[in-house]
């Protein structure tokens, strides 16, 4: 990574981080069991979202390890089509619970937490389910899911809360990458150019 990638990277998280506490804020009481994308509720939906901030923390806490994923896009492509639908659903729902009978207060909790472990962080690897990566390629995987799951809440409650440019600007910047990197770069540049409308999934 290039000279002041770490700070750029924990700068965009942590805008990230800070729209998904706005967004949450603007859930009504009655909402919570309401829908929110799929088989998910809005607090299960709200909760995996969560884990993009208690994954920074757990994983910063782990030993370093041998590096394996060399870019944000490597990790993306690594856990394309990766473990049981099932089980992310599970997480997502246990994830939910953990917040507790006040969700806006869990999530803010969280969103410190991860803020302070990475004041001061040093670039390092980090030990991943699938594999070492430096901590300035993983976190845009966290402003990644962070700014998909903000629209996603967003959308379910029917606000308009726009993601910050910086954090839009490092969700497209990965989408696009790991498109090029799984093969699936054309099909996102003729949809993005209106020739095509075909659904793309690059992770």
């Amino acid at each position: 990574m290039s000279e002041g990638a770490l700070p750029r990277a924990i700068d965009d998280f942590t805008a990230g981080a800070e729209h998904l506490t706005q967004v949450v804020d603007l859930i009504d009481d009655d909402m919570w069991d309401g829908p929110g994308l799929g088989e998910w509720s809005l607090r299960s939906l709200v909760g995996h979202a969560s884990r993009s901030l208690t994954t920074v923390v757990s994983y910063l806490a782990e030993p370093s390890s041998d590096v394996e994923l060399h870019s944000t896009a490597e990790y993306f492509a690594s856990i394309r089509g990766y473990g049981d639908p099932a089980e992310v659903r599970r997480r997502g729902v246990d994830a939910g619970l953990a917040l507790g009978d006040d969700p806006r207060t869990g999530v803010r909790e969280r969103r410190a937490q991860a803020v302070e472990v990475l004041a001061g962080a040093d670039d390092r690897p980090l030990t991943t389910p699938f594999g070492g990566i430096m901590l300035s390629d993983y976190l845009p995987t966290r402003t990644f899911e962070l700014a998909v799951h903000g629209l996603d809440i967003s959308r379910a409650i029917g606000a308009d809360l726009p993601l910050p440019a910086s954090v839009l600007a490092s969700a497209l910047s990965t989408a696009v990458a790991t498109a090029a990197l799984t093969g699936q770069g054309e099909q996102v540049l003729l949809t993005l150019t209106g020739r095509e409308s075909a659904p793309v999934s690059v992770v």
